[in-house]
């Protein structure tokens, strides 16, 4: 059921240590193992933990909870260093004079992963993802050692201060709970994700934890009944096994509700038992003797050990109804594969007796990872990256045939779009329809296991943009996405090139080929016209590529700006304003502040829909009012467009825009249809005058079908 080390806030021994990892590899060098346990607490010597204790316990605990898998020396030594070179005076070359190299680099490639920033924006984020898996290519113990030092940090999250637990709590569920369930470490993966829930839903967790107590009382703990019926039945049968039984961790109970929509009651997935039998054959005998037993359940039947999964993991699962028409699911598998069901990936490096456990299903790590990364090595856009990424690596898969009998891998809830970009971006892009199991059905019918597959396709079909909420593999986004950025790339370009124009113009210059091929170089893009379409496709804005060409007329701009508590009266001394995001008032409307922590004052419109949220606060508003006077045009506004579909009409909206002395800092499309699209569009005025000035002149335009100021809370006509 995986490892069972519990936190501990004293230092545990380097003895203890030893004597867990000689159960396992007799073999060990003690001596390297207790020099890295010294050198790394005279490192540490003086620091602590946010619980004060000393911090040299978590090294240790991160060792042991490795250990506890059956790891090398090696991986063992690098837990007990892995925050020496981030974290005190040792260095690279310290550690690699006293434990050689190959510690050195685990060492080194643990702290890289430590300093990245999953969880930030998604072009940083992208770029991180790439660190994460070249760290991975490299050795995938480093992913074993992170891991783990991530599970005793989650275990121990409650001293950190509310705002850190949040985040940590929600990278682990986003990326390393994921990670290890993608790598076959399930019991890792659910412990970090209840650790997680813990955190980021007390309420839910704790209201799981009631039905648990509640469910008892009713009924007694089941599991040791259940457990014990089937052991008597497959006792009798003469077929040798041993069975597990337990109550699912909390979260992963929540999450079967929220995704079935069920109550507590009729899940099936409450309970949960292995058996472990001596030989495969065993396996399809004991299946055998369950579904005689007991009612099977139809469609809770997977065969993993005919079809493995890609991380190596075997098993049959079934779900029966069992004592007193309970619902309860069985695993069933040998030990060699219950062994890599346990470790996944990390089997590879398990030892037995002094030597490495020769598992037939453990899999080769380099092998796993090169078929995680096969589709995302070469992609050089960060948001299709980020598709892959999140999708290939951290989704459950589901097989499915082709009509020659061929298996195509695919994650869960893919359909036939992704079936057909899996065979061939060919196939995908002139894909009209499908058959399933010989039954024709619709392209956004979600696959099962074992179904088969028939792509119709005609000559002439192009991807619809339709297909992106279809489409759930990152393969298949990325070719759509593509396909449709090549049919609307002369579109962009054009907008584009007003976009440029009217940026260009606001400081007196001009947008010239020799300048926007000047720009398109300094930025790195291949050609003048590929960043005109990243401009017209929202991709970079007018002001970005001003900065690039005329850095000094920006920053003259910017000191010619009025700072926000110069500009509005009734702040007290030392307080400062800030403009609402959800209502974006302009000088000339009425408005109201809020107080934060601090010397902050929130700025909103008096109609604001937010300011109900403060009813019961009154002590917190403050009466407000602008200061008259000139302005620039610096206040952001939004505003929302319907046009025609026709030539022309974005370019004339942005030079209307422009003409009015407003300049346009974002773009977005959020509908496009056959005959209108919508757009919204972020654009910089002096005051609400301004505003009014310009929408009117764009609704102005025949082709404009409808303009309205928009807000994250609220429209105005």
């Amino acid at each position: 059921m995986g490892p069972s080390v519990q936190t501990n806030t004293e230092m545990v021994p380097a003895q203890v240590l030893v004597d867990l990892v000689r159960t396992y590899n007799p073999n060990c060098n003690v001596e390297r193992i207790e020099a890295a346990y010294e050198y790394g607490k005279l490192m540490h010597t003086g620091q602590t933990r946010h619980s004060g204790e000393p911090y040299f316990t978590h090294p240790i605990a991160v060792a042991m909870i490795l250990a506890e898998q059956r790891l090398d020396d090696d991986t063992i030594i690098t837990a007990l260093l892995h925050d020496t070179v981030e974290d005190t005076k040792s260095t690279y070359q310290a550690v690699e004079k006293r434990f050689g190299t190959e510690v050195a680099q685990l060492v080194d490639g643990v702290t890289k992963l430590t300093n990245l920033e999953l969880s930030s924006k998604d072009n940083k984020q992208a770029e991180n993802f790439r660190k994460l898996l070249l760290a991975m290519s490299k050795d995938v113990r480093v992913i074993l050692v992170k891991l783990s030092d991530r599970l005793h940090n989650m275990r121990t999250i409650r001293h950190m201060v509310g705002p850190k637990q949040e985040r940590k709590a929600r990278e682990t569920m986003e990326i390393y709970a994921p990670l290890a369930g993608r790598m076959g470490m399930q019991w890792m993966r659910e412990e970090l994700e209840d650790l997680s829930f813990r955190v980021l839903n007390p309420e839910a967790r704790n209201s799981i934890m009631r039905r648990f107590l509640t469910l008892r009382k009713e009924t007694g703990d089941v599991t040791p009944q259940i457990t014990q019926d089937i052991r008597d039945l497959l006792k009798k049968a003469g077929v040798e096994a041993t069975v597990l039984g337990r109550e699912k961790k909390p979260y992963s109970i929540w999450r079967k509700m929220e995704e079935k929509k069920e109550g507590f009651s009729r899940l099936s997935d409450i309970f949960g038992f292995r058996i472990i039998t001596q030989s495969e054959d065993d396996i399809y005998a004991a299946l055998g003797l369950v579904h005689r037993r007991w009612r099977a359940v139809p469609g809770r039947f997977k065969d993993y050990v005919s079809q493995p999964k890609s991380n190596g993991y075997r098993s049959i699962h079934t779900t029966v109804s069992g004592r007193d028409g309970k619902r309860v699911e069985i695993q069933i598998r040998t030990q060699q594969m219950h062994e890599v069901a346990e470790s996944g990936v990390a089997a590879h490096w398990s030892y037995r007796n002094g030597e490495r456990a020769a598992n037939p299903f453990a899999v080769d790590p380099f092998k796993w990872l090169e078929e995680l990364t096969e589709h995302v090595a070469n992609n050089d856009m960060n948001e299709e990256f980020l598709e892959h990424v999140k999708l290939d690596m951290f989704a459950d898969q589901v097989f499915c045939f082709s009509p020659k009998g061929d298996v195509i891998k695919l994650p869960r809830g893919a359909t036939p779009i992704d079936f057909a970009y899996a065979i061939h971006t060919r196939i995908g892009s002139a894909c009209v329809g499908a058959k399933v199991d010989g039954r024709r059905v619709p392209l956004w019918t979600r696959l099962r296991n074992g179904q088969s597959v028939e792509i119709t396709t005609a000559e002439g079909q192009r991807p619809q943009s339709t297909w992106m909420d279809i489409a759930v593999t990152g393969r298949a986004k990325s070719a759509i996405r593509k396909a449709l950025r090549e049919e609307h790339r002369d579109g962009f370009v054009r907008l584009g090139r007003e976009l440029a124009r009217v940026a260009l113009e606001r400081v007196g210059k001009k947008a010239t080929d020799k300048a926007l091929g000047t720009a398109a170089a300094h930025m790195g893009i291949g050609s003048a016209e590929e960043l005109l379409a990243k401009i017209g496709s929202a991709e970079m804005t007018g002001t970005e590529l001003v900065g690039v060409l005329y850095p000094e007329l920006v920053r003259v701009d910017e000191l010619t700006q009025e700072e926000p508590a110069e500009r509005i009266i009734g702040l007290e001394p030392g307080q400062f304003a800030q403009t609402s995001a959800c209502c974006q008032p302009l000088p000339g409307e009425r408005i109201v502040g809020i107080a934060t922590r601090g010397s902050g004052v929130l700025v909103h419109r008096i109609d604001c829909e937010r300011l109900v949220e403060y009813e019961d606060s009154l002590e917190r508003w403050i009466d407000l009012r602008w200061l008259d006077g000139k302005r620039m045009a610096d206040q952001e506004a939004t505003i929302e467009v319907t046009m025609a579909n026709d030539a022309g009409v974005l370019g004339r909206i942005c030079t209307l825009i422009g003409e009015h002395n407003s300049n346009i800092s974002n773009l977005e499309f959020t509908d496009r249809k056959q005959d209108f699209y919508r757009m919204t569009i972020d654009i910089e005025v002096r005051d609400v005058e301004h505003l009014i000035n310009v929408l009117t002149a764009v609704e102005a335009d025949s082709d404009v079908a409808q303009v309205l100021r928009k807000n994250r809370n609220r429209q105005t006509e």
